[in-house]
């Protein structure tokens, strides 16, 4: 059992009807239904939550933070995006989905842009696991298929993945890096692309499966914390 804390604005689904339509409760609820029926102990916090839900004393009970954001990234308060990056340099676990491609904690972490293209048009997906040994794969097919979702395309401007896990084929020909891990100091982060407010990916088994494998890989390995102070030392002998 892993403590996973899910993050979502939790904006779209109260503010639009499409929105509400595919996830009434919210995204975070079909995510904590998964996880928690996966055997996971499951918190949620949510934008309108004073400190965005994500005080120091909630990620110093998390494992892994599974965070899905899209309207509101520029007004995510700085100093929640320190705590999460602090966190994950400590050991925690980090799982972005889809549109948090662009939030900023995830651009934080990765150094770069994260930018990328996408089209709106309902489109078949199919995902290919292109490294079947990686904990993350385990149990999948060589592939699976999601009937409706946002295709995204490269070029995606992150780093090179320290493992690409899947990677997808849209019915437009594109194809894009679905699923990223990184280490950042004593933290793992696995990116997933697959996701949307208004197609219902994150009510797919196979997309639950993925994610309760990303959360036991992601979830700390006891690695040494980070120390983000500078030392000063004796001199050294001769």
């Amino acid at each position: 059992m892993v403590s996973v804390t899910i993050w979502n604005e939790y904006i779209q689904e109260r503010a639009e009807d499409e929105a509400a339509a595919v996830y009434p409760e919210g995204i975070h609820a079909v995510l904590r239904d998964a996880l928690e029926g996966a055997g996971h102990d499951v918190h949620v916090a949510t934008y309108a939550e004073p400190e965005h839900g994500l005080m120091a004393e909630v990620l110093d009970d998390t494992e892994v933070l599974m965070y899905w954001g899209h309207r509101a990234h520029d007004y995510i308060s700085d100093e929640v995006v320190d705590r999460i990056c602090n966190a994950v340099y400590n050991g925690m676990g980090f799982v972005p989905l889809h549109s948090a491609h662009f939030s900023k904690p995830f651009k934080r972490l990765m150094g770069t842009p994260c930018s990328l293209d996408y089209r709106e048009s309902a489109e078949r997906e199919r995902v290919w696991t292109v490294d079947p040994g990686h904990p993350v794969a385990d149990g999948l097919d060589e592939s699976f298929v999601l009937p409706e979702t946002e295709m995204y395309g490269e070029p995606f401007a992150v780093p090179e993945p320290d493992r690409l896990v899947f990677v997808s084929w849209f019915e437009g020909g594109e194809v894009f890096r679905s699923g990223c891990c990184y280490r950042r100091g004593a933290g793992r982060i696995f990116y997933f692309r697959p996701g949307h407010e208004t197609y219902p990916v994150y009510k797919e088994p196979v997309v639950h499966e993925v994610l309760d494998n990303a959360v036991r890989w992601a979830a700390p390995r006891g690695d040494t914390a980070m120390d983000f102070d500078n030392h000063a030392l004796e001199p050294a002998e001769q």
